[in-house]
Parts: C-alpha cells; structure tokens; sequence
C-alpha cells in the first residue's frame, strides 16, 4: 500500500527498495481489481441476457467471459498473497504498531476472498450442471464478495490516510474500536471512488479487445457488437459519476489531507486565489516552473470561491514535508488522471449522442480507433490515481503517526527480495497472456464448444439455449 518512485535520500537505505517493491507489486495487482470487482458483473449481465432473451450470442460471452474471470482470479491471487507478505516483511514497523488496528480490514478481505474463491469455482463448475435460473443465482455472490473485498482493502488504506477507531498511549494502541477502524473518514468516498473506476477500467478495456477487433474485421456480428456494447454501455454510464465522485474526494482532501492537497495544486505558500496549474514542475528553489495557470481556478473549486485559502507546503513542518521531486510526481499524475477522465469523457458522450439518434454503434473507425485506446488509457488512470492517494501521503506511512522511514524493515537486502518479486509476478503474468491468447486464438478459430465437463452430466450448447427460455 505504500507505493515509490526512485528517490534518494528518504531516510534509511531500505525505504527505496522497500517502497519501490510496493509500487510494482501494487501496480500489478491493481489492473488485476476490476476483473475481480466490475469483470464478473459483465459476465452476470450477458449470462441474464442470455436467459431473459433466449440469446446464444449472449450466453456465449457470458461461458467464455467467466473463464477469462477464472484466469485472472488466479493470477490477483497470486498477487495479492505476494502484497500480503510483503506487508509483514517490508514494514514491521507499521505490522508492529498499529497491526491490532490494520489488520482488521484484511481479516474482512480474507473471508470475501474465500467466499468469491467458493463461488467462483460453483458457477464455473455449474454451466451445463445447473438449471439456468439456479446456476445464475450462484454467480451473484461472487460480484458481491469482489466488491466486498475491494471494501475491505480499501478501508485499510484510507485508514491509513485518516487513521481513527484507536487509543494511543505513549505510541503504542491500547483499545481499538472496529467499526471505527474499518468505516473511517475516508472510507466512503474513497470506497465508491475505486468502485467506479473497477467499472470504468473492466468496462472500457473489455470494450477495448472488441472495438480493436472490430478495426481488424472491418466489420462487426452480432456476437462482437454485444460484446462491445456491454461493457462500453457500463463504463459510459459511470464515468461522469465518478467525475462528480472523484471532484467530491479531491474536495474532501483539501479539508482533511491539506499537505496531499498542497501537493496536488503544487502550491508552496498559503493563500487564497490559487490558480490551477496545469503540467509544471517545482523546482528545488521552492518555485513552480513551466505549466499553464488559471487564475483562482484551485480556489473555486475547492471552496466555490476565489478567495477560498488553501493551505501551501509552508503549513508543513519543515521535517515531514514531502520534497519537490515527490510533490511534481503528485502534481503530474493528478494532471493525467484528470485529462484522462474527461476523455473518457468525451467519448461516452459521443457513443450516447449516436446511440440516442441512432439505436447503434458510431460507424467511425476513429470512434473504434478511440475505444481501443480507451482501455489502456483507463487503467493508466487507474495507476495515476493510486500513485496520487499513496505518494501523496508521504513521508507518512499512517498519517501523523508513522513516518515511512520508521516502518521500513532493517534487516535483509530488500534489493534481492525486490528481483525475486519482479521474477515471480513476471512470469505469472506472462503466463496468463500466454493462456488468454491461446484462450482467443481458439475462439477465433471456432473450436470453443462451451465448456466440456470431465465427468457428470453434459449437453450440447443449443440444449443449453432452448432450456433457458422462458416457458
């Protein structure tokens, strides 16, 4: 959870590799999330078209979209264990103090986990076993345990952002309160911020692979064009709530995490009529260069009003203020998140203003061209949001009670546990493209019949279809 970038002199020697394998670790789980959170809620909507409607098309998708889901469960799992050690391994010191408090939120995650494990692996196992209607209801609970256990994760963080629901005496916790812990400040709007963007990742990149196929083609079947419209009519529909959500966070920043919020406006002196920098960088004279301003815009939009003060880094003690380097780092990441989503934007506008005169798809290749892209564009959105909430919060581990350098292991080479991760996540990884490209190579040359079971009852696909529909 405590993400890094390539700094010099944070303290102890172990603080750069430490935070450094955070970040990679975290970076790639994070793409892993929505898969296990938004994915499975696609999957369910071809599966309940697929019954309501009598569409092979749909519950095609739906067989060969929860196979997909299987693949990248695994993987998560292997990611989130990896992340789950290294919480112990890496940051003692944060294990050691506050575990009583932080570990409440994982112990909820673990019991999710388990539970869309179990689920996962009944509606997988029940195509073809199951009467539709039954089999449908036992998918329910694995988007529901995902986003249970994104919850969970979640409220470990903004616990960490605004830590609460604990008695300190003399450093140490001596009573913590639950419910407090896990439903902290931030934990509401942080929540639903990385709900919606699963949503928004799972929906424009799933989008993504059959708009590009689409370019490819040429042209588009039945099959390809629900494949598209699903989850591109969902990640349309949330992007601007989360516009709206993700604009009611950075407020709720400039109230309760000033120092993150300075860092995000890159502001060095408290006033009042900020103006909004857009690109820039600050320099190690304290000043910020380059970039585009618009004057009093940061003002407004953190209070309504330009004569709204926002507190700069001068706020900060001298000791605990974040460097340039780190502030720039916020700074630009806020930048690229922001223009990001207002491209994302613009482009579900145009997909509802054609949909809404027309029932179909835009006919412009560079409306497909732009969807392609909207899928790697989202997750980078995605990565740049987390580096904004985590290195924002530097040199803090737990706000205003934890410093970084102080909950970094002292023992060990880190650099050498570092290799060993990059090593194992890589090829997990590489592995699953592996699997999902042969996975697609078959679909596309015809030879996916569903799914073949080892033992026990089977039917043909068509079977499947006419005991589907409605009586």
């Amino acid at each position: 959870m405590i993400p890094g970038v390539i700094l010099a002199g944070l303290g102890s020697s172990q603080v750069l590799p430490a935070r450094e394998q955070m970040a990679f670790t975290l970076g790639f789980h994070v793409i892993l999330v929505p898969f296990g959170v938004a994915f499975t809620t696609l999957m369910m909507m071809a599966n309940y078209r697929a019954i309501r409607h009598d569409d092979a098309e749909a519950l095609l998708i739906a067989q060969r979209w929860s196979k997909v889901a299987a693949v990248l469960f695994a993987v998560g799992a292997v990611s989130g264990t990896v992340l789950s050690f290294e919480l112990g391994l890496l940051w003692p010191g944060l294990m050691g103090r506050f575990g009583a408090a932080y570990g409440i939120p994982f112990g909820v995650e673990a019991i999710f986990f388990f539970l869309e494990a179990i689920y996962i692996a009944i509606y997988i196992y029940g195509w073809k076993r199951l009467r539709p209607w039954t089999h449908f209801w036992t998918g329910l609970p694995v988007v529901l345990s995902g986003i249970g256990g994104t919850l969970s994760v979640v409220a470990a963080n903004s616990w960490m952002n605004l830590p609460g629901g604990i008695t300190l005496r003399n450093g140490n916790v001596v009573d913590v309160h639950p419910l407090a812990v896990f439903f902290n400040r931030a934990f509401w709007y942080e929540g639903l911020h990385m709900l919606l963007a699963a949503y928004l990742v799972a929906g424009f990149l799933t989008a993504a692979v059959y708009a590009a196929g689409m370019l490819k083609r040429r042209s588009w079947d039945g099959y390809q064009r629900l494949g598209f419209l699903i989850p591109f009519t969902v990640a349309a529909v949330v992007i601007p709530v989360q516009i709206f959500v993700g604009d009611t966070v950075a407020r709720e920043a400039y109230k309760m995490e000033p120092a993150k919020f300075a860092a995000i406006e890159m502001l060095t002196q408290t006033r009042s009529d900020v103006p909004e920098t857009l690109g820039g960088y600050l320099g190690s004279d304290g000043k910020v260069h380059d970039g585009i301003r618009l004057p009093g815009a940061a003002s407004l939009l953190a209070g309504f009003s330009t004569r709204t003060v926002i507190r700069g880094l001068d706020a900060v003690p001298a000791a605990v203020r974040p460097k340039p380097e780190l502030v720039t780092i916020v700074h630009l990441s806020f930048d690229v998140m922001v223009a990001i989503s207002f491209a994302l934007l613009a482009l579900a506008a145009w997909f509802g203003l054609v949909w809404w005169r027309r029932r179909d798809i835009p006919a412009s290749p560079w409306f497909l061209r732009c969807s392609a892209a909207a899928g790697i564009l989202s997750v980078v959105c995605l990565e740049t949001g987390w580096v904004v909430t985590e290195v924002g919060r530097q040199p803090w581990t737990v706000m205003g009670l934890l410093l970084t350098r102080d909950a970094v292991t002292t023992s060990g080479n880190v650099w050498f546990f570092f290799a060993g991760t990059v090593l194992v996540l890589g090829s997990v990884g590489v592995a699953a493209i592996f699997v999902l490209g042969a996975m697609k190579r078959r679909w596309q040359a015809g030879l996916d019949r569903g799914f073949d079971v080892p033992y026990g009852p089977d039917q043909p696909l068509e079977a499947a279809v006419e005991e589907a529909a409605p009586r």
